[in-house]
């Protein structure tokens, strides 16, 4: 079973699942009936158990490649591991891959019917785009975009589970939100750490492409422009959250993303890209935490 949870980097899905968690939570201004928690809760743990092993089925020919010099970095911890890249380790086998991911990928799209039918399109729309990153992986830098649109599928999941008519302003300052988390904390140091490993291979990844200096001013940027707009997540919810809420964000907008971004960029050591991935990979649940609180004490 390891083995299989670590095709689905169970460590890393289990923290972004918490990010669809603090969207709801912030705008809902509570907790749904615990009916719907309970299946938002299934149907979340699927979908990112599904589409994360989607990604090492889809690039198996290239990880293979990867594994064959790579080794585990220091200060790296959400995702590294021996048996990271499973598959292209032949730890598992191909068929058995396929039926865990058509296994939990079933469960998703009935968990995102029961929850609400226009889910469904959401699940397919991040299947389609997590295809579309694996395979431009040689092609184009821009594909960091696409890694934004993916992660932030599962929040937006959330926010039509309890608000069938989202505003589309709001929504688009979610997606901005969102995505510039992923681009900077995630997708970019994640190309950074692996640099060696996708040089090898022929990828076109912005730390490879425009240099570390070019990388590390990106992430800067992008975190920077994230913390900023939690400032405007407020408007999103029902709650009366207004400055403590906004403190408590930058707070952990500048702990978990500025101060270690703003650290790799003075230094562009691969440890400190590792560092800042792994901080960044808390920021979920550091959000969640903080709304949580909010919600728990009005």
């Amino acid at each position: 079973m390891k083995r299989f949870l670590a095709l689905s980097r169970s460590t890393h899905g289990v923290l972004d699942m918490a990010m669809p968690g603090f969207v709801a939570l912030l705008w809902l201004g509570g907790f749904p009936g615990w009916q719907v928690l309970g299946l938002c809760l299934f149907t979340g743990l699927a979908g990112y158990t599904a589409i994360y092993a989607l990604n090492d089925l889809l690039g198996v020919n290239d990880d293979k490649a990867k594994v064959a010099v790579a080794t585990t970095r220091p200060g790296y911890s959400v995702e590294a591991s021996p048996m990271r890249y499973p598959l292209a380790r032949n730890l598992v086998s191909l068929r058995g891959a396929l039926a865990w991911f058509g296994f939990w990928y079933a469960l998703t799209l009935v968990g995102a019917w029961l929850l609400n039918p226009r889910l469904v399109l959401v699940v397919l729309a991040a299947t389609v785009l997590e295809a579309l990153y694996c395979k431009l992986l040689k092609v184009t830098w821009w594909r960091t975009l696409v890694s934004g649109l993916v992660k932030s599928a599962g929040p937006i999941a959330a926010v039509f589970v309890v608000r069938p008519e989202p505003s589309p302003g709001l929504l688009l300052l979610l997606l901005a939100w969102l995505m510039l988390w992923e681009i900077g904390g995630q997708n970019i140091p994640a190309d950074w750490n692996d640099i060696e490993e996708d040089r090898r291979i022929g990828a076109r990844t912005i730390p490879l492409l425009f240099g570390t200096r070019v990388a590390g001013a990106l992430v800067v940027a992008t975190l920077a422009s994230t913390v900023f707009l939690s400032l405007w997540l407020p408007l999103m919810s029902p709650l009366a959250l207004g400055w403590p809420f906004r403190l408590a964000c930058l707070g952990v907008g500048g702990v978990l993303l500025l101060w270690p971004a703003l650290r790799l960029y003075r230094t562009r050591d691969g440890r400190d890209a590792a560092r800042l991935f792994d901080r960044a990979s808390l920021y979920p649940l550091a959000q969640l935490a903080v709304v949580l609180g909010f919600v728990l004490v009005p």
